[in-house]
C-alpha cells in the first residue's frame, strides 16, 4: 500500500513537474536536488621568483680596547670641623589645671501656718415677724412688724507657708593641679676648627677606539619556487538533476561529539562528516547544515555556540576541496529543543544531549 502512494504521488508530481523544469523519467521512490557541474581545474607548476637578487652589506663593528688610568676625585683642601653645643636637663613646674572654686547651693526652708480671712462683711436686715395669733383682720399684712436683725460676718480659714530661711549660696574652693616637664638647656656652646684634608684618587677604566666599523658589499643570488596552480580547463555552473534517497531531504543526524561549551572538531567529528557527508557533497550536491544545543547557558551564548559550530563543519568541508556553494550552514541556539528540558526543568544529562546536535539535508543548488 505504501509503495502505491508513493507511486501516485510521483505521477502526479510528474504530471505537474513538465512546465516546472522537473527531471524527465524520474526513478520511484527517489528525490530529487538540482545540482550545478564543478568547474574543471588542471595543475601547472611554475617557478616563481620570492625572492630577488640584491646587494646585501656586511658591517663590522668598532673595536675597541679597554685602558686602565688614575684619576683625582677630590683635591686637597681644608674642612671645618663642629664641636657640638653640650647640653643638661632642666625640669619646670607647670599648673596642668588652675585653682578654682565649686558653688554649692542651700535652698530655702519653709514653715507650716494658717491665715483667717473675713470672706463676707458683718451687715443686717429687715425681717417681717410672723402674724398676732390674736388678729381678727383678712389683711395678711396686718397683726404684723418689721425688724432690722443683724447678720455675722462670715470667715475662712487657710493654710499658708512661711519663710524660715531663704535660699543661699557658699563658695568652696577647689585647688589646681601641678606637673612637671623636662627641657634642654645649653651647657656649653657649640665651637668649630679648621683642618686640611688630603686629595683621593681612583682607577677607572677607559674604553679607546683600535678600528672603527667598515662595510662590505655581497651579492645575494635571486631565490627561486616551484609552485603548482589550477588553471581552469572547463567552467562549471550547469544545472542538473540528482536522484537522492528521500531521508536526505529531512533533517539527519550527524552523531557529533562536542566537547563542552566548544566549537573545536575533535578527531570522532572528522572521521564521521568524512564517512557521511563528503561522499554527497562529492556527487555535486548541496547540503543545508543546521546546529543546536541544550538550554544551559544563556540564549545568546548558545546562538553564537550553535553558529560557531555549524561553521566549524563548513571550514572543514571546504578544507577538504568542497564548493562554498554546495554549503548552507545556521544555529538555531537553544530555539528548536526536541524534549521537555526547557528553563527552569530539571533533566539528566542524557535528555540535556538529545537537544545537542547537528543535522543536514540536501538541498537544491542556487
Amino acid at each position: 500500500m505504501k509503495k502505491f502512494l508513493l507511486s501516485v504521488a510521483f505521477l502526479m508530481f510528474a504530471a505537474i513537474g513538465f512546465s516546472q523544469d522537473l527531471p524527465l523519467n524520474p526513478e520511484p521512490g527517489k528525490c530529487y536536488v538540482r545540482c550545478k557541474t564543478p568547474d574543471i581545474y588542471k595543475n601547472e607548476t611554475v617557478n616563481v621568483a620570492v625572492s630577488p637578487e640584491y646587494k646585501k652589506i656586511i658591517t663590522y663593528p668598532a673595536e675597541y680596547k679597554t685602558i686602565q688610568e688614575k684619576v683625582i676625585i677630590k683635591e686637597a683642601g681644608e674642612e671645618v670641623l663642629i664641636v657640638p653645643a653640650v647640653w643638661g636637663t632642666q625640669v619646670v613646674t607647670y599648673y596642668e589645671k588652675e585653682d578654682g572654686t565649686k558653688l554649692e547651693t542651700q535652698e530655702a526652708v519653709f514653715i507650716q501656718g494658717s491665715e483667717t480671712v473675713e470672706t463676707k462683711a458683718a451687715s443686717a436686715n429687715w425681717v417681717m415677724s410672723e402674724k398676732m395669733p390674736d388678729c381678727n383682720s383678712d389683711d395678711p399684712e396686718d397683726c404684723r412688724y418689721w425688724c432690722y436683725k443683724p447678720q455675722p460676718a462670715e470667715f475662712r480659714t487657710m493654710p499658708t507657708e512661711k519663710l524660715k530661711a531663704d535660699a543661699s549660696v557658699s563658695k568652696i574652693r577647689i585647688p589646681g593641679v601641678t606637673k612637671t616637664y623636662e627641657r634642654k638647656v645649653m651647657v656649653k656652646k657649640p665651637t668649630t676648627s679648621i683642618v686640611q684634608t688630603k686629595p683621593e684618587y681612583k682607577t677607572i677604566e677607559k674604553t679607546v677606539l683600535v678600528k672603527d666599523a667598515r662595510s662590505e658589499e655581497v651579492i645575494v643570488p635571486a631565490v627561486f619556487r616551484s609552485v603548482t596552480k589550477e588553471v581552469l580547463v572547463k567552467k562549471g555552473g550547469l544545472t542538473s538533476w540528482k536522484a537522492v534517497d528521500c531521508e536526505l531531504v529531512n533533517n539527519t543526524p550527524l552523531p557529533i561529539s562536542w566537547d563542552f561549551s566548544s566549537a573545536t572538531l575533535n578527531e570522532g567529528a572528522t572521521r564521521i562528516i568524512d564517512a557521511r557527508l563528503l561522499p554527497i557533497l562529492k556527487e555535486g550536491m548541496a547540503v543545508f547544515i543546521e546546529s543546536h544545543t541544550d538550554m544551559r547557558g544563556t540564549k545568546k551564548d548558545n546562538q553564537d555556540l550553535s553558529d560557531r559550530r555549524a561553521k566549524a563543519v563548513t571550514d572543514y568541508l571546504i578544507s577538504k576541496g568542497i564548493n562554498v556553494s554546495q554549503l548552507f550552514a545556521k544555529g538555531f541556539g537553544e530555539s528548536k529543543l526536541l524534549n521537555k528540558c526547557s528553563d527552569d526543568v530539571v533533566c539528566s544529562e542524557a535528555e540535556h544531549s538529545i537537544n545537542r546536535r547537528t543535522t543536514f539535508r540536501v538541498v537544491n543548488q542556487k
